[in-house]
Formats: C-alpha cells, sequence, structure tokens
C-alpha cells in the first residue's frame, strides 16, 4: 500500500513508528522531526543551569568543556556538569599548544577497541603529538614529531580521516642576512591518518617551490591552499604532492625519541595550481554543487560584500552577490551548507536568512565590545563570553515548565 501524504500534525509516536521503517535518509529526517516537536514545545523552555569563570580561554566541543589549557575538562550532556578528569600539572616544555577532538567513523572497524572511542589529539611545546581518551584523559599513544622543528598548530584536511600539524613560520635572523644565508624555507607540515593514528609524512613548504610572500599554508579537504601577502590564494593538489612520498623507514625508530619524523614528501618543482583568485583577507571558500566559490574581492567598494562565482568558468552565479550592509562590531559570516546540497547560509548579527522557529532569551548582560560564541547542541545551549581579563562559560538545558514550577 502506497504512504498516503497528509499535512496534518503528527505527534512523536508515529513519527518514531513511521522512522522505524525508513531509509538512512529518513532516519536523519524524522529524528530532525521528533527533536523539532520536542524543542518547539510550548511547555518546555531553556533555563540557565550553570555557569564557570576562569581566567584563560575556554573551550567547548561535543557536550564537554575545556578549562586551563585543555588540562581540566568538564561534561555538561547532563543537566549538572561535573568534572570528567584532570590532567596531572605540565611544565611549560610540556604545555598543551593546540587540540583537535576525533570521532571515529561508524561505517569502520578498527582493529584496536581503543581506537574506535573519541580521543583528543593534543599537541605540547616539546613536540609530542599525544592521543588521550575524552573520558578519562588517560593517553592512548603518543608520537614524538622532530627534535629541529617547532610544531604548534593542529587542523582537519578532511575530518575526521586526515590531519595535519604545521610548525610556525620560520623568519629570516639577522645572523642569516649578515652572513648572506638564503633561508628559503616557510615551515614544514605534517600530515597524518586519524583512525588507526597513524604517520603520512612531512613536506617542506619553501620560497624557491612556491614563491615569496608566502603569508600562510593550511590543508583543506585533499588540497594545499597557500596564502601570499598580494592577497592571492593558490590551491595545489595535495594527490599530486603526495606521489613524491618516500619511505618513512631508515633505519630508525620514526615517530620516537629523539629522531623524530623524517622529511619524506619531497616538492622540487611546483606543482600544478588548481584554481587561483585574489581576495580580502585571503579568505576563499569552495563548495556546492556544482563546484563554486566565496570570496570578497580585494578593492575597497567591495569590503563587505560576498561574491558567488562557479568554479569551472568563474561565472558569477544568479544572485551572486551578497551583502547585509551590517552596522556592528560583529561581521556577517556566509559559508556553504554542510549537506552539500549547494545552499548557502548567510547571517549577521541582527539577521540571518530563514525561518524563525523560537526566541530565546539569555540571562546575562551581552557586551558587544568582547568577544562571544554560542553553541546549540541538541537540548543544549552554550554561551561563552569574555568579561575584561576573565572568561565564563554558560549553560542552558531544556526544561518542562513542570519541572521549573516545582
Amino acid at each position: 500500500m502506497a504512504p498516503y501524504k497528509t499535512k496534518r500534525s503528527v505527534n512523536a509516536v508515529e513519527l518514531l513508528n513511521r522512522r522505524s521503517r525508513g531509509t538512512r535518509d529518513a532516519l536523519s529526517r524524522y529524528n530532525l522531526k521528533v527533536f523539532r516537536g520536542v524543542l518547539l514545545q510550548d511547555t518546555r523552555v531553556f533555563l540557565k543551569v550553570w555557569s564557570k569563570t576562569s581566567k584563560s580561554k575556554i573551550m567547548y566541543e561535543n557536550g564537554k568543556f575545556y578549562f586551563e589549557n585543555y588540562q581540566i575538562c568538564y561534561s555538561c550532556v547532563h543537566s549538572d556538569p561535573h568534572v570528567l578528569y584532570k590532567l596531572p600539572k605540565r611544565s611549560k616544555k610540556e604545555k598543551l599548544e593546540d587540540a583537535l577532538l576525533c570521532q571515529s567513523p561508524l561505517d569502520k572497524t578498527l582493529a584496536s577497541p581503543s581506537d574506535q572511542k573519541p580521543s583528543l589529539l593534543a599537541l605540547t611545546a616539546n613536540n609530542w603529538l599525544c592521543r588521550l581518551s575524552v573520558d578519562t584523559g588517560k593517553e592512548l599513544q603518543k608520537v614524538y614529531l622532530s627534535p629541529n622543528l617547532k610544531f604548534k598548530y593542529l587542523g582537519w584536511d578532511i575530518s575526521p580521516e586526515i590531519f595535519y600539524v604545521k610548525t610556525v613560520q620560520s623568519k629570516e635572523t639577522s645572523l642569516e642576512r649578515q652572513a648572506g644565508i638564503v633561508n628559503n624555507t616557510i615551515m614544514h607540515i605534517a600530515i597524518f591518518q586519524a583512525f588507526p593514528l597513524q604517520i603520512v609524512g612531512i613536506m617542506e613548504i619553501n620560497k624557491r617551490v612556491f614563491g615569496n610572500g608566502i603569508t600562510d599554508v593550511v590543508l583543506s579537504q585533499g588540497v594545499l591552499a597557500v596564502s601570499y601577502s598580494n592577497k592571492s590564494v593558490k590551491l595545489y593538489s595535495c594527490e599530486h604532492i603526495f606521489q613524491r612520498q618516500s619511505s618513512l623507514l631508515r633505519g630508525k625508530t620514526v615517530g620516537e625519541f629523539p629522531f623524530g619524523i623524517p622529511v619524506n614528501i619531497q616538492i622540487k618543482d611546483c606543482p600544478p595550481v588548481l584554481f587561483e583568485v585574489s581576495c580580502s583577507n585571503n579568505g576563499v571558500q569552495v563548495g556546492g554543487f556544482p563546484w563554486h566559490y566565496i570570496y570578497t574581492p580585494p578593492q575597497k567598494n567591495h569590503k563587505g560584500t560576498h561574491h558567488i562565482r562557479s568554479l569551472k568558468d568563474n561565472i558569477m552565479a544568479t544572485n551572486g552577490i551578497q551583502n547585509m550592509n551590517c552596522c556592528s562590531l560583529e561581521s556577517d559570516m556566509i559559508f556553504f551548507h554542510p549537506d552539500d546540497s549547494g545552499r548557502i547560509i548567510h547571517f549577521g548579527p541582527n539577521t540571518i536568512n530563514g525561518k524563525l522557529l523560537r526566541t530565546v532569551e539569555l540571562a546575562e548582560r551581552w557586551d558587544e565590545t568582547y568577544r562571544h560564541e554560542l553553541f546549540f547542541d541538541k537540548d543544549t545551549i552554550v554561551h561563552i563570553e569574555q568579561q575584561n581579563t576573565n572568561f565564563c562559560c554558560h549553560v542552558y538545558k531544556l526544561e518542562g515548565l513542570e519541572e521549573y514550577a516545582e
């Protein structure tokens, strides 16, 4: 019998029944319908349940707060946030420089049970990459990167499969200038597979290959993006670059102290440029279907606008210039929808291009002169703000009015 079509409202029990018979896409759709129904009930409100202040920056991800440079972890999954773990006190040389949360892929079965669980990748000041349990803080694995290079930043190439670790930019010293020594090296990038944690290799970014005026280099979705001081961005294929990869095994234990990881991805000549654009703040986004890109031209008269063009032929999209004319300390944001539908989300401090479902009043004062972060995570709203030299987080939970009255 063909399924009937109706516009009448259905209760959660009927939605759950339909969900049990649906495909994967239908499961996601029905899950969202059930959640939206609960969220928009008149008998439920978001109530502030917890606040905490810190002298250092507060990070939030996937139901967990990280305080004191990732040393202390709080869980806020339940209505009463509590400490999950406290790491042992670290020396200055062992402090955590950066961290990434890893969620294991659901469609793969890994050899070790610990590899299947979420973990925190942490980079220390003395070049150790550590994998920690997100529930206990226990060290599960560690890799020594290098005795000579100074690694400082972590980032995703292809989340949650490939990530990279980046060094600080190399600066020409006065002694090198006096001696006439030319330092072509800009930085080094180490590439890893996340699940299980495995080394791919290390490559050097230098002026001889990629040219002068490099301001930053990142990896994203299998592309090496190089930004220049003349406001241009060039994209290169990581697959093409990794073809120059040599074996890591050279008679030493790779990733162990004091050897670290050798530079095994040799880039001797410039790879083909996939795409190049001049843009403000070296910011360009690629996405949509078919492929398009979003950027702001570097000219002053284009400030505050977002241009959307076809990646294939550079033709401007219909309604391809977006401008909110924001008169606020906070700028607007625009990005491709993460569902690969080709839709674009554009919102500002006072405007969002979307249907308003509900308004939530925050209990604390909003000071626009300081930075704010808002997270909407299922039944939880998290507000992180700066207060002069301190930082403060606030947690709101979805509660029933009957529970609140009691």
